[in-house]
């Protein structure tokens, strides 16, 4: 890719993400929006700065039919934020591939698809390959924090024999889809059905950790979750909600990888209302041993933004096919 070429864009999907994508790119001369996708009838046929709560009109109304915006915008990246789950959003990745167009996206489960969707992840990575395109899955986490931050410490590590991440956030400082799905105001009882059911619980626990262990060329023979309710000891209150004392305040999310029969894989997800000392942490256990920690954890919604924008130039120079944030060269901010 040319150094100073105008990178054109595509936004697939207009909601809280979108729109703040939308608004970080428009703010830096490397990047032209040619095109906006949603299928909310609230959002189609707007303006995207009316959308993006942008102050001056762009006159690039948001589109229903992605066909229609991926052939005439003339564009050369599409970045997506529709969906975690890849066989729900799988279709659109695929016309967006089968439209010769790279793509990133925030999908969970596409920043290591390839064990929970090994048919889906191989008919993409070939129709890639074909069309001359990359597509990626990334995100602050999955994508960051829990996975390849893991992986760039570790390069300073001549052995490394285990590796455990712990992510605590306060949930009363994140949007009410966040404190739902931790499943905040809920009673034990409540909880426990909702995460039978798959209602509640972090999306790509899981891709984190094949993903860290793919960069470190393990092989994971099993993977143990589990997920508890964490409970309110005094009432509590956020924007969104009331949760009482001894209602679920959120959620205790466990991973660990197995590999020759032992534990080398650890990731920890807590998110609560009222979580004190917020914190990511990552201890490697190896020659040398290491331990880092971001106190206040590394921030949800910006670092979500900042992590597609910032590996869009990243994937444009990039082979064809399906990557993976460890495939990639060492990811860093791109300021102009």
């Amino acid at each position: 890719m040319e150094k100073n070429k105008v990178i054109r864009v595509i936004q697939y999907g207009m909601g809280s993400i979108g729109s703040k994508i939308v608004r970080e790119l428009l703010k830096r001369n490397r990047f032209e929006l040619v095109g906006a996708i949603d299928i909310a009838p609230g959002i189609v046929g707007r303006d995207v700065s009316e959308v993006a709560g942008l102050p001056q009109p762009l006159n690039l109304l948001v589109e229903s039919e992605p066909a229609k915006v991926l052939s005439s915008a003339k564009a050369d990246v599409v970045v997506h934020t529709t969906g975690s789950h890849l066989n729900r959003i799988f279709s659109q990745i695929e016309e967006v591939v089968r439209s010769g167009l790279n793509i990133v996206s925030t999908s969970e489960e596409l920043v290591y698809p390839f064990r929970r969707h090994p048919e889906l992840s191989a008919q993409l990575n070939q129709l890639a390959i074909d069309k001359g395109v990359t597509v990626l899955g990334t995100g602050v986490n999955p994508g960051f924090v829990m996975d390849t931050m893991a992986l760039v410490l570790s390069s300073v590590c001549l052995e490394v024999d285990k590796v455990k991440v712990e992510r605590v956030i306060n949930a009363a400082t994140r949007r009410f889809p966040f404190q739902k799905k931790i499943g905040a105001g809920l009673s034990p009882e409540e909880f426990r059905s909702e995460v039978a059911q798959g209602r509640i619980g972090h999306v790509g626990l899981a891709e984190s950790l094949y993903l860290t262990a793919h960069g470190l060329g393990w092989t994971i023979e099993e993977i143990k979750e589990e997920i508890a309710p964490i409970l309110a000891e005094t009432p509590l209150k956020t924007e969104y909600l009331e949760v009482s004392s001894g209602m679920v305040a959120g959620m205790d999310q466990l991973a660990k990888g197995m590999s020759d029969g032992k534990e080398v894989l650890t990731l920890r997800f807590r998110a609560f209302i009222g979580a004190p000392k917020p914190h990511d942490t990552i201890e490697i256990q190896g020659n040398p041993p290491l331990k880092v920690t971001i106190d206040g954890g590394v921030a949800g919604d910006v670092a979500t933004v900042a992590m597609v924008v910032n590996s869009i130039p990243r994937i444009l120079s990039a082979e064809p096919g399906l990557k993976t944030m460890a495939d990639l060269p060492l990811p860093h901010a791109a300021l102009s």
